[in-house]
């Protein structure tokens, strides 16, 4: 084998593993990763997650927008997990929210069976 055909052979390895790890790391847009992230952020929002887990849920929108930019400069992969994580930090917030909500509802409630006590205790 004369020296142009190993730098041609080598050039053509290099090339090769190049485009394989620019398809292998760009992957699929993910669109549908988006709108489910986007999703559960607005659940998150509508259970009050603003009020009850206001810095997860900036977390969760902090993640989407990185992940949006990601998305324009074509680094899919990438996007595609801080998307996952975005999604699973809405759900925690969401989740967290209703938690709280129960909790003051709860005690809320025993507020009121002890008023209640304190009222019948009086009476007799």
């Amino acid at each position: 084998m004369n020296k142009h055909t190993s730098m041609l052979g080598a050039a053509s390895i290099i090339s090769i593993a190049l485009l394989a790890g620019g398809c292998a790391s760009s992957g699929e847009r993910p669109d549908g990763q988006l709108q489910t992230a986007e999703s559960a952020i607005q659940q998150a929002v509508s259970a009050d997650a603003r009020d009850f887990e206001p810095v997860l849920l900036n977390q969760a929108q902090n993640k989407v927008a990185d992940a949006e930019e990601l998305i324009e400069e074509e680094k899919y992969r990438e996007a595609s997990r801080l998307l996952e994580q975005a999604s699973v930090d809405a759900q925690l917030a969401g989740a967290r929210s209703d938690t709280a909500k129960a909790e003051q509802a709860v005690e809320e409630i025993n507020s009121n069976i002890d008023s209640l006590r304190q009222r019948i205790e009086e009476r007799q």
